[in-house]
């Protein structure tokens, strides 16, 4: 039947093309679009020839430019996967074409937070419970209770009688799964000590679409600007940028290990506001992103109380709660802070962000995270709402992880031995990985690192010999990221420019992330070593 139809819609389209050239159409009349005929008669043999009007491929003026597209898109800029990146992948290409074509054997990414990429497993308890709920038919097989653990199994079972028509494929509320909500409600309120209301979080694909939401809520115009630390994680100076705001910044006392000091926030906004900037929030990332820094409570005591007095927004990026590595300092929430300060919804209007990228779990791939969106008033929560809706939901197993990861297993559950283990493991790896390479970093010619309090990233400063700087300049390249791209070509290793994340002008430095596996830290060390030997001796004034 199916042959017969094709066979007689051809003899149509044939017929009709034969008429077309005897009886030509006029221009209000309809006709079949030439694309469509090609489309068709090429799923099989050719029929008949296409006339050579419907073929036409003349060179016509391109409609789209990069001179008339947005030009805020243009201005935004994310280092992370920049120039440098782009050539690391056209080497690794090299490497597999023409393995032994360049001075290393394999490309070794220190650029961005992706564990999961350079070898970490995930955490097995949460991988058991996404599967049984992407293929709840397992669930009722015998063979299950051998191979997934008891909790498990339990914890799919009350996700998925969470989940309209238990399918992970449906859409749900915008602001999430509500029973999902009040699992990771839970988990603030043990973390924190405080009440945490399940209406206030809206799950997100990562933490990065919630930031992008509340910069589409804050920013009206280039006259709305918002505070952001330098260095700072380029999503903030990209996403203000795509925003028509104007970025304020705010510097990091590199030496007090990155301090936060309110008298240069008080600076920076007096000055903003002395050029008509009207300055909506604050962004405070914790711990830090580039620079590892961990805000002691006092320090965020002050912040809330800066928010407070002059009626900005604070934007609590804390992604990487759980990366802290050194016994004198402990995360603490900006939530946690405010509250224990007296103050409520009234009071200060806070975001919180989360995201199952980071920690110890490294979840990337699956796009999941939150906003806790606390002191707006409910006019203004109904347009959160309405933007989370445009996007209808956001992807229902970087939900199911975020419930997770806010609520993991507890004492006295079958899981729970096998869960620790895995975590206090990737954790105690990623410490001694820091201390590797904070110990080699500051062992070199002209470099300075901070200790590595959190995070999952090293920031050192470089001095860079004259010769440098201007072979940098006859480049028409910032000095670090002449340097860089000198260590990509030489040893592999992809590092990411200081200028990338914003810096005190005159000083240079890179990004490196501490997440390599750990046998693969000794090779990063000895390759960047050498290297910096030569690049030193070279450029040496």
């Amino acid at each position: 039947m199916r042959r017969f139809v094709n066979g007689r819609l051809r003899s149509l389209v044939v017929h009709s093309l034969q008429q077309t050239k005897q009886h030509p159409i006029r221009p209000h009349q309809h006709q079949t679009p030439p694309l469509l005929l090609s489309r068709f008669l090429s799923s099989s043999t050719s029929v008949v020839d296409v006339p050579n009007s419907m073929a036409d491929k003349s060179p016509r003026p391109a409609t789209v430019t990069v001179d008339n597209i947005n030009p805020k898109v243009v201005k935004c800029e994310y280092a992370v996967r920049g120039e440098i990146v782009i050539l690391a992948g056209k080497l690794q290409e090299q490497l597999k074409a023409n393995p032994g074509s360049l001075p290393f054997d394999e490309i070794l990414y220190c650029n961005i937070g992706n564990p999961q990429s350079l070898g970490q497993q995930p955490i097995t308890y949460f991988r058991e419970v996404l599967a049984l709920c992407d293929h709840p038919a397992i669930l009722d097989k015998s063979e299950t209770q051998g191979l997934f653990s008891a909790d498990s199994i339990e914890r799919a079972w009350e996700i998925l009688d969470q989940i309209p028509g238990r399918a992970t494929g449906a859409y749900s509320h915008s602001q999430g799964i509500k029973g999902l909500r009040d699992s990771i409600s839970a988990g603030i309120e043990a973390r924190d000590g405080y009440p945490s209301d399940p209406n206030d979080l809206f799950l997100t694909d990562g933490a990065s679409p919630a930031v992008h939401t509340m910069m589409t809520l804050l920013i009206r115009s280039e006259k709305d600007g918002i505070l952001c630390p330098i260095p700072q994680y380029p999503l903030y100076s990209a996403s203000i940028a795509l925003h028509g705001g104007t970025l304020v910044p705010y510097y990091l006392d590199e030496a007090s290990g990155w301090g936060l000091e309110i008298s240069d926030l008080k600076k920076q906004l007096e000055d903003a506001r002395s050029k008509g900037v009207s300055v909506r929030a604050l962004v405070v990332i914790n711990p830090g992103n580039p620079t590892g820094q961990v805000l002691a409570e006092d320090n965020q005591r002050q912040i809330v109380e800066f928010c407070k007095q002059e009626g900005l927004v604070l934007l609590a990026d804390e992604v990487y709660q759980e990366n802290v590595y050194v016994p004198d300092k402990e995360f603490h929430s900006f939530k946690k802070v405010t509250r224990s300060m007296g103050y409520g919804e009234n009071d200060i209007a806070l975001v919180s962000f989360q995201s199952v990228s980071k920690g110890y779990y490294g979840e990337c791939g699956k796009r999941g995270g939150y906003m806790e969106v606390t002191g707006f008033s409910p006019e203004v929560r109904e347009q959160i709402y309405k933007m989370a809706s445009v996007n209808l939901c956001s992807n229902i197993s970087g939900q199911i992880l975020a419930s997770l990861v806010m609520s993991p297993p507890k004492v006295g559950d079958e899981s729970y031995e096998l869960y620790l283990s895995e975590k206090d493991g990737i954790l105690s790896s990623l410490k001694r990985r820091a201390k590797t390479l904070e110990d080699a970093l500051n062992s070199l010619e002209g470099v300075t690192c901070n200790r590595a309090e959190g995070a999952m990233y090293l920031f050192p400063r470089i001095e860079l010999p004259q010769k440098a700087i201007h072979a940098a300049e006859a480049a028409k390249t910032a000095p670090d990221a002449f340097y860089c791209k000198r260590l990509l070509n030489a040893t592999g290793i992809v590092v990411v420019p200081g200028s990338g994340f914003g810096q005190v002008p005159g000083t240079w430095h890179f990004r490196c992330t501490i997440l390599p596996q750990e046998d693969k830290i000794p090779a990063v060390v000895d390759r960047l070593t050498e290297f910096h030997k030569k690049f030193m001796d070279e450029f040496r004034d």
